[in-house]
């Protein structure tokens, strides 16, 4: 060995590894310059001294190096901490390989050690369980957040999901715009949004309800957290901040010593924006025990928001959209024709629900000469502005052709050739009904409508058979013909849309059926209660689809 002494010397002196010699009583008998660098410390001043007192900052594991030491089995350790050595890394990690030393005469020398320093490997690795994390995280998001089309639940989604995760509290605060705005201008370089959702844990919920509640508006002041972060698009954090800068950021500086009593010492605010358009602002506080904010939590905060935020825009114009639309198809519906004096009408709509967009359905009546009275119901296909735009059409075009006179299927032919040559893009259905009470009877034609029913006296519901033709403006061959009923004295005619009997899981034969089970007996009531007592009894608490009804008596 001694003439191999220099190979021998060259290796520990030149490895990266760290190598070193503890003696039976694990004190350093020898280290290599690689050990002597990673902690820091020259290698004269290891003899003689333990890990300990070398480096007092390691996790030394000493209770392995005395297992080695009896029982002579090799073992690997992960040690981590800091020694001496400056480092870039917050806490080191070094692989650790640990051997009994034996001498010629089986004695036991001590304990050799290997180390390598696994830092960056570490690092990596817990950078890849971030990630991992994060995904984790936005697939819950996905599936969590954006439930609805509607702003302030979807907020509300958003602010529970980050107490959940990162946020003792969480507030959003949007930018409101429109018939929500507030009524009054904020102050001279404030700012004013509306606070959409908050959300706590349990332990601080009753201590942040001083601090206000969803729906409400809350004033910033210029160059505070929100504000700023609003205007930069970046995060804005703040742990541990003075009084003043708490009061700064506050609605008011009486907020500060509340803000104290809760324990409340760490602030990240995130933007919320998509679509290049400023959607309002995610505060998340810290309080009591919890750590202050770092580059994580604000990555995986701005992760979380961005993904709200598409969510959140996506509501915003579906609102937006939902408002035109109700609008107009109020507007058309809300101003039917006027009927023949002899004929009393009823009519009912009644959306599919809040979160839906409205449909195509329509009614209108007109009254024409001879004493007869249009009765019409129609639906066009698909929802939103486009179908609402679509009914006005089909209304307008009914009016202008019907007023000539004509039978129902002549009206109806006329009608489909028009929108064909027009190239109409949504078809639709519609019964067309001239109600003459003189005569005591009804022409019927449909374009693929559900037939009309009629209420007897005594309360019994009796569908109508009435041939339908192809829907109007689907660019199909095939005839209407018009279909004459008797109309007797205290019978009322139903006209309706499938809203208000189709059901997903049944096939429209039994809807049908379910309708002419009923019996109302009605004893001359108005229609608007028999008609309000037809929705009770059929339409769903939780309709598929918008309901339209029109109901028509002759007058006595």
């Amino acid at each position: 060995m001694n003439a191999d002494e220099s190979l021998w010397r060259a290796l520990l002196e030149g490895t990266a590894a760290g190598v070193a010699v503890l003696g039976p009583d694990l004190r350093y008998r020898y280290v290599n310059p690689a050990l002597a660098r990673m902690n820091g410390v020259e290698p004269a001043a290891h003899i003689g001294r333990t890990i300990a007192e070398t480096v007092p900052g390691v996790d030394v594991g000493e209770g392995v190096l005395r297992m080695v030491l009896a029982d002579g089995t090799p073992r690997e350790l992960l040690s981590s901490g800091q020694t001496r050595a400056d480092s870039p890394h917050t806490t080191r990690y070094w692989q650790c390989t640990y051997h009994r030393l034996q001498g010629r005469d089986g004695g036991v020398g001590g304990v050799g050690a290997v180390i390598i320093e696994v830092s960056e490997d570490h690092e990596a690795q817990r950078e890849l369980e971030r990630a991992k994390e994060r995904l984790l995280l936005l697939d819950a998001a996905a599936v969590r957040i954006g439930s609805t089309l509607e702003m302030d639940p979807t907020c509300q989604e958003l602010a529970d999901l980050l107490v959940e995760v990162i946020a003792d509290t969480a507030t959003v605060e949007v930018l409101d715009s429109g018939p929500r705005a507030h009524p009054r201008p904020p102050p001279d370089g404030a700012l004013r949004l509306r606070r959409a959702a908050m959300a706590a844990r349990p332990s601080l919920r009753e201590r942040v309800r001083i601090f206000g509640t969803p729906g409400e508006y809350v004033v910033y002041q210029r160059g505070s957290a929100i504000p700023t972060c609003l205007e930069t698009g970046r995060p804005v954090v703040q742990n541990l901040p003075r009084d003043e800068e708490i009061a700064h950021s506050a609605p008011n500086a009486e907020r500060v010593a509340a803000y104290r009593a809760a324990g409340i010492h760490s602030v990240l605010v995130v933007p919320l924006s998509a679509r290049g358009d400023r959607i309002g602002t995610v505060t998340l506080i810290r309080a009591g025990t919890s750590p202050g904010f770092d580059d994580e939590d604000t990555a995986i905060a701005r992760a979380l928001a961005d993904r709200a935020a598409i969510s959140l825009d996506n509501a915003r114009r579906y609102t937006r959209e939902h408002g035109i639309a109700v609008e107009l198809q109020r507007a058309l519906l809300a101003a039917p024709g006027t009927p023949h004096p002899g004929v009393e009408v009823a009519t009912r709509y009644l959306p599919a629900g809040a979160t839906d967009l409205v449909g195509g359905d329509w009614f209108d009546t007109l009254a024409l000469p001879g004493g007869v009275t249009l009765l019409a119901m129609g639906d066009v296909m698909g929802h939103g502005v486009e179908a609402a735009v679509e009914m006005s059409h089909y209304r307008s075009m009914l009016r202008v052709v019907a007023g000539e006179g004509d039978a129902p299927d002549r009206v109806l032919r006329r009608m489909d050739a028009l929108l064909a040559a027009a190239g109409a893009q949504r078809p639709g259905t519609c019964l067309l009904g001239l109600a003459d009470p003189a005569r005591g009877g009804c022409f019927f034609a449909s374009a693929g409508h559900l037939p009309p029913a009629v209420v007897t006296p005594d309360g019994r519901v009796r569908l109508l058979a009435v041939l339908p033709g192809p829907p109007l403006g689907a660019d199909l061959r095939g005839t209407y013909e018009t279909v004459y009923v008797p109309w007797r004295a205290g019978e009322t005619l139903l006209l309706y849309t499938d809203g208000l009997v189709e059901r997903r899981t049944e096939d429209i034969d039994a809807s049908l059926a379910r309708l002419a089970s009923l019996v109302l007996p009605h004893d001359g009531e108005p229609l608007d209660a028999l008609l309000a007592r037809i929705v009770h009894r059929l339409a769903p608490s939780a309709a598929e689809d918008d309901v339209a009804l029109l109901a028509a008596r002759a007058r006595p």
